[in-house]
């Protein structure tokens, strides 16, 4: 079947068809949706198919469901568009941007409390799940090396984790054949705490993952408890267990609103710390940030020095060319802000999600999880007993029709007969926005209550993922 043929006949749900005011003389209208085109269009024409498009997606400054950033400064997204053709993995291309890089993880492992930031060593990274699996990499291969030394065996290792933990670490057990021990949250144990920790490390442990920020609620896991848990387990049982702290979100809000809480390097088990320079590190995706402690946390062999362009790159990452833009845009936020600038820009996100939660929490309907004081993140229940005639997905529902993203999912093993809808305030959602939405999630629920019976029972679809 020639082309011309295929793309004669269009159905429509096979084309994309342009608004005749659009188009120019003798240029086609209509484009297939999964094959390409015959011929060339005109740049106008091919942004406004584009662009009419992506206006379907949501609003993504009304989108309460996303931890990443959706708003910077008009001199950043100058910056953005002057620097977005550069590629990260080039070094010796782009000498500045490494540089600049090694600054920003520097400042990190500083910000973290690092015994010796230029000791530290680090890397920026696609997303805090690539800065995950690296961190879990490194903690892998030590525990590799200490085996071989002691003349034991390297099959079965395992990681403990909260069964609340992100997706990602997940993946990385996956991908890298350990063995996942998760260890159930609870009523009385909603975040990994150390409790029980005895009952899942072994000689075949290669960590422990502590999260500063659980995804489902914002709460923090104490990263101090688990180290003395583990302090303990070593004294007794003479496990040297290290503990990756996955601060995808909490690690870029807790050194500036709760500088008294110790979960950094501050404690000598902890190896490792992740964060997310697209979520409160204010820059938009996709942005991850990993830091080791020093060298020794981190095997040389896992660093593979590159000939590449005509000079030598050490590299460890799993991606090869990624945009080297991010990393620019986050050295902006770090002159632009500095502690002073992310501390007020982080208490104001936290007291907006205050203001909500304390509205939310005196509403009959709802029962709050947390309040978002850790990170601006907080979740809540329907109140037992309060209605059988509808329910959370049912009111997430009711909120997309005014534009809002608010899920609605269940809690992870251990609670997952519990739902919970959860908001994460962010740089830009200012007190005004959640007064509206505060208005319009009030009127979707006198609605969903003036029902005189039950909305459908259909299974409903998740329409959020972790």
């Amino acid at each position: 079947m020639s082309r011309s043929h295929r793309t004669s006949h269009h159905e429509p749900d096979t084309a994309v068809e342009l608004n005749p005011l659009f188009s120019r003389p003798g240029e086609s209208t209509i484009f297939p949706r999964f094959t390409l085109p015959d011929g060339e269009s005109l740049p106008a024409t091919a942004y406004q198919v584009v662009h009419d498009e992506a206006m379907l997606d949501g609003n993504s400054r009304l989108n309460l469901a996303t931890f990443v950033g959706t708003w910077m400064e008009t001199e950043a997204s100058t910056l953005y568009a002057e620097t977005f053709d550069k590629n990260m993995i080039d070094k010796d291309e782009y000498p500045q941007t490494a540089l600049i890089e090694t600054r920003c993880w520097r400042m990190l492992a500083d910000l973290w409390n690092s015994p010796d930031p230029g000791k530290s060593i680090g890397t920026s990274t696609i997303g805090s799940s690539e800065a995950c699996m690296l961190g879990g990499l490194a903690l892998k291969r030590r525990w590799q090396h200490a085996r071989r030394e002691a003349g034991k065996p390297t099959d079965n290792p395992n990681l403990v984790l909260s069964s609340a933990v992100q997706v990602c670490w997940e993946k990385f057990c996956n991908y890298w054949e350990v063995e996942p021990r998760f260890v159930p949250v609870s009523a009385e144990h909603p975040v990994l705490d150390g409790h029980d920790l005895d009952k899942y490390v072994d000689e075949n442990t290669i960590g422990v993952v502590a999260i500063l920020g659980v995804t489902y609620t914002g709460r923090y896991e104490p990263v101090e408890l688990i180290s003395e848990a583990l302090d303990e387990i070593q004294a007794r049982r003479g496990l040297d267990v290290p503990i990756h702290v996955d601060g995808a979100s909490g690690a870029m809000v807790a050194p500036f609103l709760q500088p008294e809480t110790v979960w950094d390097f501050r404690l000598p088990r902890v190896a490792s710390i992740n964060t997310s320079g697209h979520k409160y590190g204010l820059v938009y995706p996709g942005l991850g940030w990993v830091v080791w402690r020093d060298a020794e946390a981190l095997p040389e062999d896992l660093i593979f020095h590159v000939s590449y362009l005509g000079g030598d790159m050490p590299t460890f990452a799993l991606n090869f060319s990624r945009p080297g833009a991010q990393v620019l845009l986050q050295y902006y936020l770090f002159l632009r802000l500095g502690f002073a600038g992310y501390r007020s820009v982080q208490a104001t996100s936290r007291d907006v999600a205050l203001y909500l939660s304390s509205e939310i929490g005196d509403m009959d309907a709802f029962t709050l999880w947390s309040d978002g004081s850790d990170i601006p993140v907080f979740a809540w229940q329907l109140t037992e007993g309060y209605t059988d005639n509808w329910n959370l997905k049912h009111l997430s529902e009711r909120l997309r029709m005014n534009g809002w993203l608010v899920p609605a999912y269940p809690l992870p093993d251990g609670l997952g007969e519990v739902t919970v809808q959860r908001i994460v305030v962010r740089n830009g959602f200012t007190r005004d926005l959640a007064s509206s939405f505060l208005a319009d999630l009030t009127k979707a629920v006198e609605y969903l209550d003036s029902l005189t019976s039950p909305m459908p029972a259909d299974k409903q679809p998740e329409g959020f993922h972790h």
